[in-house]
């Protein structure tokens, strides 16, 4: 594996780290307190390039490769603070535009890849439901047939960009009696009758990306709005978990780096006892210890693109890289809070709003527990 960069590459993520720090910069604060989605940032991300980064330019992308995709993204971790707004653009981009891309048609990709791509659509990815959570395929919602329609019934929850979405990507049951291969994909308009979106779900952590349920009741769609075949969704599903679990933390590890240099400044800086905490032993350890995880991270982060560009995924990989990277985030976060002492616990020095983020990372995209399953499993254990 060669992770030495090109030179268009270190342009790119240069490029990407002056976007953030010039362009992604509020008041976040107080958005974060009021749980803000921050549209104008977001329409931003868009017109740099984005939300398109490893989309075809036929469909308005940028044709970036997948190590130069998850490169900007660590860029964008380390110049933009706002977690939620980075978790939301990620949750688009792997679990909705991607499962479009691999699996639309010409049609549904002209119709919602392009404007995601763009900025002027928002896409939401709706699999769990009230009763299922890790198990995501003991779903109730339902999907009939009824002549060229289907018509839908059930919940979903906890539905990543939901309050804001134009569309859902929604996986249903078609078929009950085939268990996981009567599951089914469709795509459905936010303006569709029978449809209904939740209130915002107040949360501890990423406030700035919104969360809802989403009902729906008789939700007429037409047969053209199916995605894939009718029974692949549980594939579907897979191959986008598969690209969410593999690179939806990768903005932490460019904030991994940013929590290092903002300790060791901190460090150098304040005194107590006549020195600067930097020359503790316990302070100047847990700033080591932060700087080791990031490294590792990071060398897991680009091992997994670069077997994604060479077309060789590795679900265990995959299941390594969102574990460790998940939980290293927090004990770094641990650490930053920490080293700032009572600092680090209010808002103003912003260290306890990563904190309080950086626990959902071992929720989403799989918990910690299943990604421990994975692993047991390709270990034959």
């Amino acid at each position: 594996m060669d992770f030495s960069l090109s030179d268009e590459q270190r342009t790119l993520r240069d490029a990407t780290l002056d976007f953030a720090k010039k362009e992604l910069q509020d008041d976040l604060i107080a958005r974060d307190r009021d749980g803000v989605f921050p549209e104008d940032l977001w329409k931003k991300c868009a017109t740099f390039g984005i939300q398109g980064m490893p989309f075809p330019q036929a469909y308005g992308g940028g044709d970036s490769d997948i190590l130069t995709t998850v490169l900007a993204m660590e860029a964008l971790g380390y110049g933009c603070k706002d977690n939620g707004l980075l978790f939301a653009l990620n949750a688009q981009m792997w679990s909705v535009q991607m499962p479009i891309h691999m699996f639309g048609t010409d049609e549904q990709k002209k119709k919602y890849l392009t404007p995601m791509c763009k900025g002027d659509l928002i896409g939401a990815h709706g699999m769990s439901e009230p009763g299922s959570g890790s198990d995501a395929f003991s779903l109730t919602t339902t999907a009939r047939k009824e002549g060229n329609s289907y018509i839908l019934n059930g919940a979903k929850t906890f539905v990543s960009n939901a309050p804001v979405a134009d569309m859902f990507v929604v996986f249903a049951n078609t078929n009950r009696s085939k268990g996981f291969m009567g599951i089914s994909a469709f795509l459905i308009d936010r303006n569709t009758e029978g449809l209904q979106v939740g209130k915002n779900i107040g949360k501890m952590g990423l406030r700035t990306s919104p969360w809802s349920e989403v009902v729906m009741e008789d939700c007429r769609i037409d047969e053209g709005q199916r995605l894939g075949k009718e029974g692949n969704g549980a594939g579907i599903f897979e191959d986008s978990m598969a690209w969410e679990r593999s690179f939806i933390l990768a903005n932490y590890v460019g904030g991994m780096e940013r929590q290092i240099e903002t300790c060791i400044t901190y460090a150098k800086t304040r005194r107590q006892f006549g020195q600067p905490i930097s020359k503790f032993q316990a302070v100047a350890n847990r700033i080591v210890d932060m700087k080791v995880r990031l490294e590792t991270a990071r060398n897991l982060l680009y091992k997994v693109a670069w077997m994604m560009d060479k077309g060789s995924p590795s679900v265990l990989d995959a299941a390594i890289l969102k574990l460790y990277l998940s939980e290293n985030w927090i004990k770094s976060c641990m650490d930053a809070t920490q080293i700032h002492g009572g600092y680090g616990f209010t808002t103003e020095y912003e260290v306890e709003r990563d904190l309080r983020d950086a626990v959902g990372s071992t929720l989403y995209s799989g918990t910690s527990e299943m990604q421990r399953n994975l692993i047991a499993r390709h270990l034959r254990l």
